[in-house]
This record gives C-alpha cells, sequence and structure tokens, in this order.
C-alpha cells in the first residue's frame, strides 16, 4: 500500500498556550480506514483541522513541522488552500445540511466551482449519494428540503456532499455521535465501501467503533502520537501500557 499522507515533526500551540500537538509524526496509507482514538483533548480533531487547514481560522500562535500529500508540502505559505480542501474534505460530527433541497445540497458546490452541464449534476448526484449508501432511500424525494431528513439521512446527505466534489481524502470528525446505532452501521459500512477510493480518517466516537473501522489506528494522548499500528493489533494487544489503560477503560 502507498503512503498518501506524510506527517513529519508536527507541533501546534493554541494562542492561549495550550500545546495541542507535539511531535507527531505518521504515514497514512491510501485506500484505508485510519483512526485517530483517544480522551478528549488529546489533539485528534487538531491533527484533522491541520490536513486540511481548517486551523488557519483558529488562534493558532505557532505550528511547526511539515504534512505531505501526495508528496507536497500542505502547510506551504503557497498552498492553494481552496484546492487543498477540495481535494481534503470533512464531514463534522453535528450534520448541518444547507437549507436547500436535497438535489441543490449536492449540486451547489459543484455549480460554484463551474459546472453548468444537467447531465454532469445528476450524475454527480446519484453517484455520490450511492456511494453515501442512501441514494435507495432520497431518490423519490430529491427535491424536498434536506433539513426535513432524519439526523442519520442527513449525516449521509452530508458524506455525499464531500464525496460529489471527488476529493481523495475524507476526513471524519465523530459522524455518527449524535446517530442512533442504525444510522450509524449504515455510515460505518459506507466507510467500509468508500476506502476502496477514498483515504479514509476518522475520530470516532467510542473505543468500539474504532476496533469495528480501523485499518490502521493512533491513539493520541495529551497531543502525543503514543501508538500508532494496525487495527487488530492495536485492539488486541497494545504495545504501550498507556494504550491498553485506555482501551480497557482504566481511564479517559
Amino acid at each position: 500500500m502507498v503512503d498518501k499522507i506524510i506527517i513529519e515533526d508536527l507541533s501546534l500551540q493554541y494562542s492561549d498556550g495550550t500545546e495541542s500537538l507535539r511531535g507527531i509524526s505518521m504515514d497514512i496509507r491510501e485506500n484505508a480506514v485510519t483512526v485517530l482514538f483517544g480522551p478528549a483533548g488529546g489533539g485528534k480533531s487538531t491533527l484533522l483541522r491541520c490536513l486540511n487547514r481548517l486551523n488557519d481560522l483558529t488562534e493558532v500562535k505557532a505550528s511547526t513541522g511539515r504534512i505531505l500529500i501526495d508528496g507536497e508540502n500542505i502547510l506551504d505559505l503557497k498552498t492553494d488552500v481552496i484546492a487543498l480542501r477540495r481535494k481534503v474534505g470533512m464531514v463534522f460530527a453535528r450534520p448541518v445540511p444547507l437549507p436547500m433541497s436535497i438535489r441543490e445540497n449536492l449540486t451547489y458546490a459543484l455549480e460554484l466551482a463551474g459546472e453548468k452541464r444537467r447531465s454532469k449534476l445528476d450524475e454527480a448526484v446519484e453517484r455520490s449519494l450511492k456511494l453515501a449508501a442512501i441514494w435507495d432511500e432520497v431518490k423519490d424525494r430529491l427535491d424536498e428540503p434536506a433539513i426535513a431528513l432524519s439526523g442519520g439521512q442527513q449525516q449521509r446527505v452530508c458524506l455525499a456532499r464531500v464525496l460529489a466534489l471527488q476529493p481523495e481524502i475524507v476526513l471524519l470528525d465523530e459522524p455518527t455521535s449524535g446517530l442512533d446505532p442504525i444510522s450509524t452501521g449504515k455510515v460505518e459500512a459506507a466507510l467500509q465501501e468508500l476506502k476502496k477510493e477514498y483515504t479514509i480518517i476518522l475520530v470516532p466516537h467510542s473505543i468500539q467503533q474504532a476496533a469495528r473501522t480501523a485499518d490502521h489506528a493512533a491513539f493520541f494522548l495529551a497531543g502525543e502520537l503514543i501508538e500508532y499500528t494496525e487495527g487488530k493489533q492495536i485492539f488486541t494487544t497494545p504495545k504501550q501500557k498507556k494504550t491498553e489503560d485506555y482501551i480497557m477503560g482504566r481511564f479517559g
């Protein structure tokens, strides 16, 4: 397997003095689900936001290190951030559909990018909804408001909205934290299909979800990367005592 992302000695400190990441180095494989897990405040979401430069919008005092995506350092000041965010899409914990129809939620960004052909837009709508495992549920409701859907359906539409732009990397920050078990299962099943075409990086909402979904898993604690290996190994025979204690529920 090929390394899609290479993180080299990445550190980040916020303006309030909080040191969120300390010397993080890791290689993230292409076409796999890589899970970042650990207690709150460990730096997982901060690392996600570094990967598409969303941290540019926060109060960052200092950051050092490099993040290479396909060999290019995305932290370089010359990086086209708009193009980066199209290549590296993100789904957040709380579904926020646009106040539009289901169809328009998926075509809006494509039209902004200059795509006017109805056939191409329709093709993108169907393709992305199928990838997000929700096409069969909404194919006859595409012109209804997205906000009328259930929370689980809204989250999968938000995932489809990211996929409509055909990114190469999909970041998910606790995307099922507010969903019922059935909706959670559908999202997790979609991720296993999506990794055939995309590189997936997931911050899960529980240890159980991490164990179910991870091809590779990284345990973060207080801004440090404690252990990073194959998912099956880390959840059955972790090498680090801190990892074992967290997985066994002894803290966190």
